[in-house]
């Protein structure tokens, strides 16, 4: 906490024990599942642990404990269950008010709305309105993209976080005068704390979150998320990231945008094991790197893309000590995993939807890969792997059956098929859209849309979306591994691939590539190498090879190939997403 003198922090003394959960009103032997509950214990087992690192807009080194954390979040806590709001907006980037954010507005018995701030303004007018928002948090920066939604809903507040070092004076903003509101609220109606909130759902299966999906080609949707499901979830991540097997505790880079399937429910795990929470404004590469060697992170999560800029950034070098990163978000390759094992980020591979709440399956590191050639063991690293602790196994199932028939392909490695799953941490369904919650669980399964291979040892293998499959002259031809294949060459540093119309075999791929810098690649010389040095079988190779300054990506670093597809049908080039 800053030097400053705060109100918050004055008012924050006349409580004594503010810190301890709520007691169970349930079965001695049973209470109902909820994230919520990990802050309070937190702060209650370790109350000056600490709880956020976070250089702030104004440029000050933010640290808090976890007593301060929960006491901040069971202000905001008291103020939404003073309002009576029950759908909170938040439009933050990864701050400690988006985190204060997620355990008070639960706390409260509301539901938060995450939003991606990277979005159009009318898709996020259009999410805060299908989400039912009564109020929106946002972060200053991003303030001006509630223009449009403003005007159409002038009657909603609007709670602006100016992410500062400071709890009073004009440095502060309407986010800490809500913290501060709702801790006097507390106080002059009993101040029972935590005891006075919902630390312990009053029921499990209620809504904690809308997560919605990125919307890139449709309308978002707003994926239902429970408190059980959080709970079981986190507790997975716990586990499978290991979250618990550090160099006394966790130091979490929050690299991963919270607002993406609520930050995989991390938010939650590392609060879990008392972890601290490195909150980070926007990516950058230097700070990341500057994070790693002076802070001493110990884990965090990003996309292969995120890995990939990452371990060929300037400032990249072997660490002395071990760092766990789980990657998720679009098939890894195994050369990423090769050149991040190399400078000490040990891959920790996961696969999973926003529709499973983040990760459920995790490709496990076998302690015989230790015994076979390295080529081969990074291939079998970058399998997505075995269902989650948490969840029941993935399985692989035939596409050409009738709808909602649900029969497995065999487990040889070559029987192509969609991945499917069910268990505890799928979630709910769709918000206000019965016919795609219908869809999304056909036949008693929740579909991923993803085509795969089941191999004999029960591991699953994403070979592509299904329509990202190339069909070229009779011949699949999956997008990934040729990518896969293209990031083998040493001077590419990324690869997307599409299909493009043929007249004698249909379709075929064309390949978008990015170069390492100070290198100098023209598409010509890697179609070469892909035909004479590559392994690339003949079918695969692409005809065309196009050389860009940058791949378009999603928020959470998935290259997207609609507008690869848009780039193939005319010479725009416009990557923002």
């Amino acid at each position: 906490m800053s030097g400053v003198t705060s109100r918050l922090s004055g008012l924050l003394g006349h409580f004594s024990g503010s810190t301890a959960p709520a007691p169970f009103e349930h079965r001695f032997n049973h209470h109902t599942l909820s994230p919520t509950f990990f802050l309070p214990r937190a702060a209650a087992i370790e109350p000056d642990a600490e709880a956020v690192y976070h250089v702030t807009a104004n440029n000050k080194i933010l640290r808090r404990t976890y007593s301060e954390t929960a006491d901040r979040a069971r202000g905001l806590a008291y103020f939404v269950k003073k309002k009576g709001f029950r759908r909170v907006g938040i439009l933050c980037p990864n701050t400690p008010a988006f985190l204060e954010s997620i355990f008070g507005i639960a706390a409260a018995g509301a539901a938060n709305v995450g939003v991606n701030y990277r979005l159009k303004q009318e898709d996020i007018t259009y999410i805060f309105e299908h989400g039912d928002a009564d109020a929106i948090i946002v972060d200053q920066e991003f303030a001006h993209l509630l223009d449009t939604y403003r005007s159409q809903h002038p009657s909603v507040p609007i709670i602006v976080d100016t992410d500062t070092d400071v709890t009073e004076g004009e440095l502060t903003g309407p986010f800490d005068d809500a913290v501060l509101e709702g801790l006097k609220h507390d106080l002059e109606t009993g101040a029972r704390g935590w005891a006075g909130l919902e630390a312990q759902a009053a029921d499990e299966d209620s809504l904690i979150a809308l997560a919605y999906t990125s919307g890139t080609t449709a309308r978002p949707k707003g994926v239902e998320y429970t408190h059980r499901g959080c709970y079981l979830a986190a507790l997975a991540n716990v586990i499978e990231s290991g979250l618990n097997f550090h160099r006394g505790r966790a130091k979490y880079l929050w690299t991963l945008p919270m607002f993406h399937a609520m930050g995989w429910t991390f938010p939650w795990a590392v609060t879990a094991v008392r972890g601290t929470h490195y909150c980070l404004r926007k990516i950058d590469y230097p700070e990341i790197w500057r994070l790693l060697k002076e802070e001493h992170i110990s884990h965090f999560n990003a996309a292969p893309t995120v890995n990939t800029l990452l371990c060929n950034a300037k400032e990249a070098e072997r660490l002395p000590e071990p760092v766990r990163v789980t990657v998720a978000a679009s098939p890894p390759t195994p050369h990423l995993f090769e050149q991040m094992t190399d400078l000490n980020l040990h891959p920790v591979h996961v696969y999973g939807l926003t529709e499973t709440y983040g990760p459920i399956t995790k490709g496990y590191y076998l302690p015989e890969w230790d015994h076979i050639p390295l080529k081969e063991k990074y291939q079998k690293m970058a399998r997505q792997g075995h269902g989650f602790i948490t969840s029941l196994p993935a399985r692989v199932i035939k596409t050409a059956v009738p709808e909602g028939m649900i029969t497995d392909v065999q487990q040889d490695g070559k029987e192509i098929g969609e991945i499917v799953f069910f268990g505890n941490i799928c979630a709910k369904g769709y918000y206000k859209d019965p016919d795609a919650t219908r869809k999304l669980f056909a036949g008693g399964v929740l579909h991923s849309g993803d085509l795969a291979v089941w191999h004999p040892d029960g591991a699953i293998q994403i070979l592509d979306r299904s329509k990202d499959i190339i069909i070229s002259g009779g011949e699949n031809i999956s997008s990934v591994a040729l990518e896969s294949m293209l990031a083998t060459h040493p001077d590419i540093l990324e690869a997307g691939v599409v299909s493009v119309p043929d007249s004698h075999w249909g379709e075929r791929p064309k390949a978008f590539i990015t170069v390492k810098e100070g290198k100098n690649l023209e598409g010509a010389d890697v179609i070469n190498w892909a035909r004479n040095a590559s392994g690339i079988s003949k079918f695969m190779i692409p005809r065309e090879v196009e050389v860009v300054a940058e791949l378009p990506k999603t928020s959470t670093g998935k290259i997207r190939k609609n507008v690869l597809r848009d780039w193939v049908k005319g010479p725009e080039r416009n990557t923002g997403n």
